[in-house]
């Protein structure tokens, strides 16, 4: 019997747990996001027979069907509701059917609808008044939004240092409000060719590693925003709080990170709430004053006004994806509505499409979608500012949060 089939103890249900997630890296290299367990594990899993995701998707729900298991009220809901997550992936591996609404739903625990062009169309509105071109639509609120890019780029021999600076003035910043363990370390490293913006590979032991993809321009409106997502009080903040507070307490289900669950919608909701958690709503003026020292002139209140009104086109992403996978939409149309709604160029809007018709990471956009708002109404609670929002910021760095505990709490 391979270890593929092995037991699933009630005794230990959080190794089980363990070792079928490390599976699923067997099958799609890059499911394991981060593993910091026991490395005897790793190699066990690595070394048995290639495992068959028919029987992944009965193991997770034997092992789900097991909980508790001893575990407490919240383990077991954390377990649990990523276990209903893996058996959904074991289930698309094994070539079900399942439509892409309820994929989504089995990976982060939400259900998506289509936004509503209304909302898109106010949003161009205001970013019209934002970018000085009042009542501006079509070709020409692209052109004066194209204009605006322009002048944001960041020239590419800057990049580096200014990564390393932002980085810096954020670490400073974080580390008050968030103690973290003297050994912490964040290595930058600048990369091409891949899907995505950015990217933190948690390596444990409080070490991160940030890859930032420069296929495309970088922003000044949207490289501390990026810094801060992945690293302070980002990804790697809270990799490293819940690596020192949780696995330090025992909890060994935190030491394994996995694609397409719960704890990503979290993660990402989280990462994209950090640059206002860190330095506020007028965060701008901050970045402002970083660039002057480089010879860069940042407009923070244009760059706010025009953050401000893009808001609005959060949900047009997750309509691309809705329209590739649950209408079968034709790819090149959905790159129109990319460039139509999001104001971009036919090589971003390709940019995403990549992202958004990867295997891998084909649902994944909704992760930032619903968990910006999901985390953000929660955030709310406590208000737009102040220590009491930053406190509950510090929640989501520490607990074992999920969307239903998040869902319940806002009842």
């Amino acid at each position: 019997m391979s270890h593929m089939t092995i037991r699933g103890t009630a005794a230990d249900p959080v190794t089980e747990y363990l070792r079928l997630g490390l599976a699923f890296d067997r099958i799609e290299e890059g499911f394991v996001d981060a593993y910091t367990g026991d490395p005897a594990l790793r190699t066990e899993v690595e070394n048995a027979p290639a495992p068959e995701p028919a029987e992944l998707a009965r193991r997770a729900r034997a092992l789900l069907n097991e909980l508790p298991s001893g575990l407490s009220a919240d383990r077991a809901e954390f377990v649990g509701s990523h276990l209903r997550a893996l058996e959904c992936s074991a289930r698309k591996f094994a070539g079900a059917e399942i439509g892409f609404v309820d994929e989504v739903s089995a990976y982060f625990d939400v259900r998506i609808e289509p936004g509503d062009e209304a909302v898109y169309r106010d949003a161009h509105a205001r970013m019209a008044d934002a970018l000085g071109a009042p009542g501006a639509t079509g070709d020409r609120l692209r052109e004066a939004y194209a204009d605006y890019r322009h002048g944001d780029e960041i020239p590419a021999d800057l990049v580096s240092q200014l990564i390393a600076e932002f980085a810096g003035s954020l670490r400073e910043t974080v580390r008050r409000e968030f103690p973290l363990p003297d050994a912490e370390v964040v290595e930058f490293e600048v990369v091409s060719d891949k899907p995505w913006s950015g990217f933190n590979y948690y390596l444990g032991d409080f070490r991160s590693k940030v890859a930032v993809n420069t296929d495309l321009p970088q922003y000044m409106s949207s490289l501390p925003g990026l810094i801060a997502h992945e690293a302070y009080p980002g990804h790697h903040t809270e990799h490293c709080r819940k690596e020192q507070g949780l696995v330090g307490s025992g909890q060994a289900e935190h030491t394994i990170f996995l694609v397409n669950t719960p704890q990503c919608l979290m993660a990402e909701g989280l990462a994209d709430h950090a640059l206002a958690a860190a330095m506020g709503t007028a965060w701008q003026e901050w970045a402002a004053e970083i660039y002057a020292d480089f010879g860069l002139r940042f407009d923070a209140e244009r760059a706010r006004a025009v953050s401000t009104a893009a808001a609005g086109l959060i949900r047009v992403r997750q309509d691309a994806a809705l329209a590739l996978h649950d209408r079968g939409v034709d790819a090149d149309e959905v790159a129109m509505f990319l460039q139509r709604w999001l104001l971009v160029a036919p090589d971003r809007s390709r940019q995403m499409l990549r992202f958004l018709t990867s295997p891998l990471w084909r649902a994944y956009i909704s992760t930032y979608v619903e968990g910006y708002a999901l985390l953000g109404e929660w955030l709310d609670v406590a208000g737009p500012a102040g220590p009491e929002r930053l406190a509950r910021f510090g929640r989501l760095l520490d607990e074992p949060l999920t969307p239903a505990t998040l869902r319940a709490e806002l009842q």
